[in-house]
């Protein structure tokens, strides 16, 4: 787990508008607790649904501690709630307690309710219920992940993932499947919306994915393509977003090589989705990352569920199951109803999608 400083003051906490990018993602980079959702290229992403991004550095007795970049979603006429995306980015969680008067002082009137997600993970039976005023609640972003330490050496990141795995990664290289960084999204959108179709998952506007890449490598944080491809063709590929020591796998897929092989055969599985994931993970690695999150596992684990698959591919990678908890903190006396209100709102876009009320993770 990570060790978590200690809040050096028992002052206050103000929040302070921040109005220069880079500036704000400097802070947002170099702060010990923090997540790419917090840089300014997220918060741009979002503004192209209809949401409006609120950045803040969060100070206390003259010294900066902290930034949060807040999301206001609008509801209906008259309500709309603060949403935090795996934040706030911290010194120390020990300031959470005070963040909640801070933020009620910059709130509207019309914000029902605040959620955050701190960007600390935790073992299953260790997630505290509560800091302070803020109360667990069900996260936006995926509370149930896998993280995998980067650290050790090639070799024993290789000797760690499942023995199958490691067998698909020594055949894709056979095979001749290349991985890497790439600058073609129309390939990775490609991928990525046959994956969705295939899986009947949704995705948003290719707008927002293209300004998240954009955005994000403008101000301070990093978003980047990794595509493996074998004989020119892109088989399968993710989008990373990246803060501080971390990256984390967000979005991505994988598609079947429909042309033809020798003699018009049908040609042979290249094991290109297990070799993108070992690709990115040693290209994160390079380039002096520490922690790489597949992002996303289901809370339960079923076999019958239809992203078994994926939680296996990600599981052989030998990486550690944490959470990552959301808190709440209730604006409104009509705060419960809404937040009843907005779990029905995401069932039934469940089962319109999928045909069942069951969340994808």
């Amino acid at each position: 787990m990570r060790r978590v400083p200690v809040s050096p003051s028992q002052a206050p906490l103000r929040l302070l508008p921040a109005q220069d990018a880079q500036s704000y993602d400097q802070v947002v980079r170099a702060l010990p607790i923090t997540s790419a959702l917090q840089g300014w290229g997220y918060g741009e992403a979002r503004r192209t649904l209809g949401q409006v991004p609120l950045r803040y550095l969060i100070e206390q007795g003259g010294r900066t501690v902290g930034a949060v970049q807040l999301i206001r979603k609008r509801l209906v006429p008259g309500f709309s709630t603060l949403y935090a995306p795996r934040g706030p980015a911290l010194a120390s969680l020990d300031l959470l307690p005070g963040l909640a008067t801070a933020i009620r002082q910059v709130a509207r009137p019309t914000d029902a309710l605040i959620k955050i997600e701190p960007p600390v993970f935790y073992a299953p039976d260790q997630v505290p219920e509560s800091f302070g005023r803020w109360q667990r609640t069900e996260a936006e972003q995926p509370e149930h992940t896998i993280v995998s330490d980067l650290t050790p050496s090639e070799d024993e990141l290789l000797a760690g993932i499942h023995s199958a795995a490691r067998r698909n990664v020594r055949a894709a290289q056979k095979f001749g499947v290349t991985v890497g960084r790439d600058d073609s999204f129309e390939d990775f959108w490609e991928i990525f919306s046959a994956t969705n179709e295939r899986a009947n998952l949704g995705a948003f506007p290719r707008r927002y994915y293209q300004t998240m890449l954009s955005e994000s490598n403008a101000h301070g944080g990093e978003a980047y393509l990794v595509l493996a491809r074998h004989e020119g063709r892109a088989l399968a590929g993710g989008f990373f977003l990246s803060m501080g020591g971390e990256t984390s796998y967000l979005f991505g897929g994988s598609v079947r090589d429909e042309r033809p092989g020798q003699d018009g055969e049908a040609r042979k599985d290249v094991k290109a989705p297990t070799a993108f994931y070992w690709g990115a993970m040693l290209d994160a690695k390079a380039r002096g990352y520490k922690l790489f999150d597949f992002w996303g596992i289901p809370r339960t684990i079923s076999e019958d569920k239809h992203s078994i698959g994926l939680v296996r591919m990600k599981e052989s990678f030998g990486g550690q199951k944490v959470w990552y908890p959301a808190y709440s903190l209730p604006l409104s006396p009509l705060a419960p109803a809404i937040a009843r209100a907005l779990r029905w709102r995401k069932t039934q876009n469940n089962l319109r999608k999928r045909g069942s009320a069951d969340d994808v993770l």
